[in-house]
């Protein structure tokens, strides 16, 4: 069979996995350049591919005009206008599969998440480095014909910043440290106590930018703000493109295994993060980064860690398993890493 010439990439969600596809589609862009790609995902996520010439996004309208079955229906005749020949499922989950029923004419290939191995991770039988959800993209793409190397990635330059984003940060961006609290489940979390330590030490050097979302988290974020005089809360206030654009400035984002590390990932930024209940041998550690970026809980303490991939399930008293990392050690790596 020949090569595809115009491939169509499937990734709906969820933020951090749509992130981590960036840098492959990056990669896959640069290597192969005469193939034509067009990405299904949320219409939210297109600023994570800004930077990738000759790709087109379609916006899944997952709660409108594609909205069910028969949406879906609606959206393979759109798909099948724009002249693919193949499909590359690199989410494989029902809306997907019944997507690829509908465009069966052409070859479809689709993602092979590892759940049996991420299962003998979680249930302890098997701890071990499973293969990074950047691979298994790129695995995708090579049941295709299109073998992707990810060990010498491009990354974009520092975005140029608009006067609205200059006039809410004031300070020089040689200084900025990007912290992202926050993630789907507190047992991801650092406790936000701890986290106003960590602040406040690095607050001596830095300045500090807050990250996040919904109203909890903004008001939370607030009150940390006025709490501190070099430190700035960007929740709620900045496009996802406009918050790129900061982050690709920064010297160091400090995250959850959670989205925004990924998306400073891509971006090329040194990433700290912190892990409670998950790990980074489930293979959603962010792209490009040194093992060592990662503190983990203290397995001694907690030994079932990694309780779950998404850290949606722990044992009772694991709630609060990232309270083992010590803010000492926290900002000691964070001054290491921006400092070599």
């Amino acid at each position: 069979m020949s090569k595809p010439k115009h491939i169509l990439v499937i990734r709906l969600s969820a933020m951090g996995d749509v992130a981590m596809l960036a840098p492959v589609l990056s990669a896959l862009r640069l290597q192969h350049p005469d193939l034509k790609i067009t990405l299904l995902t949320k219409g939210f996520f297109a600023p994570f591919f800004r930077n990738i010439e000759n790709i087109s996004i379609i916006n899944a309208d997952l709660k409108g005009r594609h909205k069910g079955v028969l949406g879906l229906l609606k959206l393979s005749k759109e798909i099948k206008k724009l002249h693919i020949d193949a499909v590359a499922d690199c989410h494989n989950v029902l809306r997907s599969k019944i997507l690829k029923v509908f465009l069966s004419g052409f070859q479809c290939v689709q993602i092979n998440k590892g759940r049996a191995e991420k299962k003998a991770l979680t249930s302890g039988e098997n701890f071990q480095q499973l293969k990074t959800t950047h691979q298994r993209y790129a695995d995708v793409f090579s049941q295709l014909g299109f073998h992707v190397d990810l060990t010498n990635p491009v990354f974009p330059k520092p975005a140029d910043l608009n006067p609205s984003i200059k006039a809410l940060v004031s300070s020089e961006k040689k200084d900025w440290i990007a912290i992202a609290p926050f993630a789907a489940f507190e047992s991801k979390s650092y406790p936000l106590g701890l986290m106003e330590e960590v602040i406040s030490e690095l607050t001596k050097n830095y300045a500090v930018l807050l990250f996040g979302g919904g109203k909890r988290e903004i008001a939370l974020l607030n009150s940390i703000e006025q709490k501190f005089e070099k430190v700035t809360n960007l929740a709620g206030k900045l496009s996802l493109s406009e918050e790129m654009d900061v982050i690709s400035n920064c010297k160091l984002m400090i995250a959850m295994d959670s989205g925004n590390a990924h998306i400073a990932a891509m971006l090329g930024v040194k990433v700290l993060t912190l892990w409670g209940v998950t790990h980074p041998f489930t293979g959603f550690f962010p792209f490009n980064q040194d093992i060592g970026n990662a503190l983990l809980a203290d397995r001694t303490l907690y030994p079932k860690i990694p309780t779950s991939v998404y850290g949606n399930k722990f044992p009772k008293g694991y709630e609060y398993a990232t309270a083992s990392i010590s803010v000492a050690t926290i900002v000691e790596k964070a001054n290491l890493l921006i400092n070599h």
